[in-house]
């Protein structure tokens, strides 16, 4: 199988081609910029790293792609797919987008939250929001990955959202990323000076990511108004860890609780449940797994989830391999590491 991919010198393009390049049923990358212009560079003048590969990084040509290409995998930022991918929609050709450009079925969301404009209403109908553990019935050719932060909150919260044991307007999500989440370009808060020994509280219910969120909660409830959402950066490169506050709608015990999670999850090969601990991100790290772990108080009737991951793999590139395997029929752990680097 041939494939390419658009944008493959930031972090989640580093990754998506690290796991594609060892991926069993792949068997050509090409690379592709979105700059234009003719090939003047290689993926190793970006990420010596990969100084081996000497792939070619070629113009952006979307009649060139469909021609010598199975499918498109998009791992660049916000804001640059929604020009450039109407020829690939239109000729139903498959896309996995990593970008959040095609993952809110209404422009009018995109826009307020992204503060960009919007592609067409049209072409953003013919995106299939893509959360693996939870494929939709008849997805379409194009695959909208979530985003990072949606990918811990969502797996922590479907199976006691999706079953009605909370109550619906006493949601609170408390997530930490690590740096690698806001990518390769530089920017003040990502400099070793100012998140060493540091957390920053950033996007406090301002997060771009919320809006996918809400989406796919009111899908299986639609009675949920918001959620409580922040966001802080904390000093590791990669991981995010989600703390999530529920108030449970009924009393339950702990067992029933537990079962709830092991009903969802049990089959899945990316989502290990904890019964008696809670995760930690460096269990997950270098890998696509979603740890996830509960405690009930019920001195204070609250329900607490916590759902790890790694942002560049579960919430990034290994979820998009995920994906991939789910359009091709493969094996659901195709291409994808079984085990976190760990210590």
């Amino acid at each position: 199988m041939h494939v390419a991919i658009l944008g493959a010198t930031g972090y989640s393009g580093n990754v998506l081609f690290n796991l594609l390049a060892q991926h069993p049923n792949v068997d050509a990358i090409k690379l592709y910029g979105h700059e234009g212009g003719k090939a003047s560079r290689f993926l190793d003048d970006e990420v010596p790293a990969f100084f081996s590969a000497h792939l070619p990084i070629l113009p952006f040509n979307p009649e060139e792609i469909m021609a010598n290409n199975d499918l498109l995998f998009c791992a660049t930022p916000a804001g640059v797919t929604k020009d450039l991918m109407e020829p690939f929609i239109l000729a139903d050709f498959p896309v996995i987008d990593l970008s959040g450009d095609f993952r809110l079925t209404d422009p009018a969301v995109y826009e307020k939250w992204y503060h960009k404009k919007a592609a067409p209403a049209g072409l953003l109908e013919k995106a299939t929001y893509g959360l693996a553990e939870f494929p939709e019935e008849n997805p379409g050719k194009y695959i909208a990955n979530p985003g990072c932060y949606a990918t811990a909150t969502l797996l922590g919260l479907a199976p006691l959202v999706i079953e009605h044991m909370i109550q619906t307007n006493a949601i609170i999500v408390d997530a930490k990323s690590g740096v690698s989440g806001s990518g390769r370009k530089l920017s003040p808060s990502s400099q070793y000076n100012f998140i060493n020994e540091n957390v920053w509280l950033y996007k406090m219910n301002k997060h771009q990511h919320i809006p996918e969120i809400m989406q796919k909660l009111n899908e299986w409830d639609s009675h949920i108004p918001a959620i409580q959402f922040s966001t802080t950066l904390i000093p590791v490169t990669r991981g995010i860890m989600a703390t999530i506050y529920l108030k449970p709608l009924k009393e339950y015990t702990n067992e029933q609780l537990l079962e709830c999670f092991h009903q969802f999850y049990d089959d899945a090969p990316f989502v290990r449940f904890r019964d008696n601990d809670l995760p930690t991100i460096k269990e997950v790290a270098g890998s696509n797994f979603c740890d996830i772990g509960i405690n009930y108080n019920p001195v204070t009737n609250t329900i607490t989830v916590v759902s790890v991951i790694d942002n560049l793999m579960k919430g990034a590139a290994g979820q998009a391999i995920q994906n991939f395997n789910l359009i091709w029929n493969l094996e659901p752990t195709s291409g994808l590491p079984t085990l976190p680097i760990f210590p």
